[in-house]
């Protein structure tokens, strides 16, 4: 398992009884997490003292109880980088922290290639990974459907500074965009896709990952250039293991490009206990 275990502003203080105890900042929440199947005994006293919950609701949905004054958006940084945090609807902050990691692996790989990056962050949601890539010199077209995550988004990088680079922000659908670009006949050295396990279009059609990220896969490696670096895919979805997301990417890239797959899962470290809480999986296409 690879561990986000960079973040200052962030903290995974404990996790039991569905819940997970977080330190954002220096805001305290507690939200739920269906991972957390286990009742270890809750001893520390923020568990009793946070500053906001999220309760879910049994006919679906949910809602935050406020425990203190809480503002509506407040910002935590990650190295350089500054993202703001605004608790929303279905538990969401704004966040995943623990992509961190694959934020790192990125940034890494775009300063070493020592020459200019074009990435493709599909699935974008409030642009960390495009701010990462943008801090590390690379240009990117960050995408996804939804008009608000892509205003968040901008303002994320407003906030860490990388307004001013090359961004394309592109609101659209993934899958569409995807073969629009194909027909263009434009190519990208790094493509990164978060797809959501769930979800619907704009005319009410079904979406579920496992039904359709071997095609979505297959279709976007044909956006990698020549001498493209690297194709990461996460998923958050049960039943899509990293083997499972391993064996899709090795089935659609080393063929045309060689290189080699991985894939692992994503985590965070727990203060309280000292273990990690799973939190997806990622497979990985990198250039030998």
């Amino acid at each position: 398992m690879r561990e986000a275990n960079n973040w200052k502003d962030y903290e995974l203080i404990d996790c039991s009884d569905g819940e997970r105890l977080e330190r954002w900042g220096k805001y305290i929440l507690i939200r739920p997490d269906p991972q957390v199947i286990w009742s270890t005994p809750k001893k520390n006293k923020l568990w009793f003292n946070a500053d906001a919950r999220y309760i879910r609701s049994n006919t679906g949905g949910g809602r935050w109880e406020v425990y203190k004054k809480l503002p509506d958006v407040w910002t935590i940084n990650f190295g350089e980088l500054v993202f703001n945090i605004k608790p929303m609807g279905f538990k969401h902050t704004g966040i995943f922290p623990e992509q961190a990691v694959n934020w790192e692996k990125t940034a890494e790989i775009i300063k070493k290639a020592n020459r200019p990056v074009k990435v493709l962050n599909m699935f974008a949601y409030t642009g960390g990974a495009t701010v990462s890539a943008l801090a590390a010199g690379a240009s990117v077209a960050h995408v996804d459907a939804s008009k608000g995550m892509v205003l968040w988004a901008k303002e994320n990088a407003a906030s860490s500074k990388v307004s001013d680079r090359s961004v394309r922000w592109l609101v659209d659908d993934c899958k569409k965009f995807a073969e629009r670009e194909i027909r263009r006949g434009n190519k990208y050295d790094i493509i990164i896709m978060d797809p959501p396990s769930y979800g619907r279009g704009p005319g009410g059609e079904v979406w579920k990952l496992e039904n359709e990220v071997f095609g979505l896969c297959e279709l976007c490696a044909g956006l990698l250039s020549d001498d493209a670096l690297l194709y990461m895919i996460n998923s958050y979805t049960t039943g899509l293991s990293p083997s499972v997301m391993s064996y899709i990417l090795g089935s659609v890239v080393p063929k045309k490009l060689g290189g080699k797959v991985s894939a692992d899962e994503i985590g965070l470290p727990v203060s309280e206990s000292g273990l990690v809480l799973p939190c997806g999986a990622t497979a990985v296409w990198e250039r030998d």
